[in-house]
């Protein structure tokens, strides 16, 4: 967790989104603020119980797992731009809606994420980025009306 926030001090990024409840309750126990997390109740297929910080608005989706569906690509579209904090908790995984996180994130902000047993990953959103997203989605086997 230092190293995240020694990224945030020097780099200052535009928004902060979390994907994942062992990095949301990292953050929250840091007091990391976050522009938006994104949560299952789960880690590593386990339940936990994660607990937003006050003032969250939090709004609840469904997205089975190994999938991104259209409910969940519209929310993240939504809150990706709030002004305030906000939350998806998610019925179902949310492993694959870092896509559309990264996707619907400004540039220059940062998009935070778990990889078991190795440690964080932070991606740095750019247009470059952005458009790597596009090409994965673009490959996947998403539902239909899903716009990119």
């Amino acid at each position: 967790m230092r190293v995240l926030e020694d990224a945030i001090g020097r780099e200052k990024p535009t928004k902060l989104y979390v994907v994942g409840d062992y990095m949301t309750l990292r953050t929250v126990e840091y007091g990391i603020d976050v522009d938006l997390y994104v949560i299952d109740n789960k880690v590593m297929r386990k339940s936990v119980g994660v607990i937003l910080p006050r003032g969250t608005k939090v709004f609840k989706v469904n997205n089975p797992p190994g999938t991104i569906t259209s409910e969940a690509w519209e929310i993240i579209k939504k809150v990706a731009g709030y002004g305030s904090r906000s939350g998806v908790v998610v019925n179902g995984e949310e492993d694959l809606l870092t896509l559309p996180v990264i996707k619907f994130a400004p540039t220059g902000a940062f998009v935070v994420y778990g990889q078991p047993h190795v440690g964080l990953v932070l991606v740095r959103v750019t247009e470059e980025k952005k458009k790597e997203i596009d090409k994965i989605i673009g490959i996947m086997d998403v539902e239909e009306n899903i716009d990119c």
